[in-house]
């Protein structure tokens, strides 16, 4: 669990950094950082609008929602806020996040490969928290921690493009379209194998033997 903890603690600082980037957004200038990737047309459109900044916002604050609901000490000693925070994530999710990030799929720079990658993470985004949301209501503990620990994956993929694109430009020098095309696959579908590996490596009976323990 100490790895889990560290890794927690890694993507609580993240979330810290992203919310400085989403700040300058909130001035809703057109001419920001990646929104100067987008034509005057794109950057009119009322779908697009709402979905940007609808994603930035609801993905910040589920990705820091996220770290509380995997760390061992919280969901043990403040199970209601545990619950509480679940349905938050949950809502945010299938509302929020995942339909508006498939709405700026639509718009994504780099062609039909882009698109679908962004369009694809999103509909698994979509499924894995609801078939997570699912289990818990049909009191499958265990299914409900190894789907959860699948929506997390995905949620971080944030995180992952960001790491993986600087891998990739500084240590291995490849071009920016390179980078992009691999990263746009790779942030999300790389995350989800390790949170595969996580689950055969027992992850989920692990938390709640833990859970079970200090409970006594």
């Amino acid at each position: 669990m100490r790895l889990i903890l560290i890794v927690l603690l890694g993507v609580m600082a993240f979330t810290v950094l992203m919310f400085t980037k989403i700040v300058p957004y909130l001035s809703f200038e057109p001419a920001i950082d990646f929104l100067t990737t987008k034509t005057d047309t794109v950057l009119a459109k009322t779908d697009f609008q709402w979905g940007f900044y609808v994603h930035i916002l609801s993905s910040w604050w589920v990705m820091g929602i996220g770290v509380f609901q995997f760390w061992p000490f919280f969901f043990q000693k403040y199970a209601l806020w545990h619950r509480l925070l679940g349905k938050i994530y949950v809502f945010s999710i299938l509302a929020l996040a995942a339909p508006s990030g498939f709405v700026l799929a639509l718009y994504a720079n780099g062609g039909l490969s882009v698109k679908v990658g962004f369009g694809l993470q999103c509909f698994v985004w979509w499924l894995t928290t609801w078939v997570a949301w699912r289990e818990i209501t049909f009191r499958h503990p265990q299914r409900h921690v190894e789907w959860m620990l699948r929506s997390y994956a995905v949620t971080l993929a944030a995180m992952s493009l960001r790491l993986a694109s600087y891998v990739m430009v500084y240590v291995w020098h490849t071009k920016p379209i390179e980078t992009y095309l691999t990263v746009t696959w790779l942030s999300w579908v790389g995350n989800l194998f390790i949170a595969e590996g996580l689950i055969y490596a027992g992850f989920a009976q692990r938390m709640l033997r833990y859970q079970e323990f200090e409970q006594k």
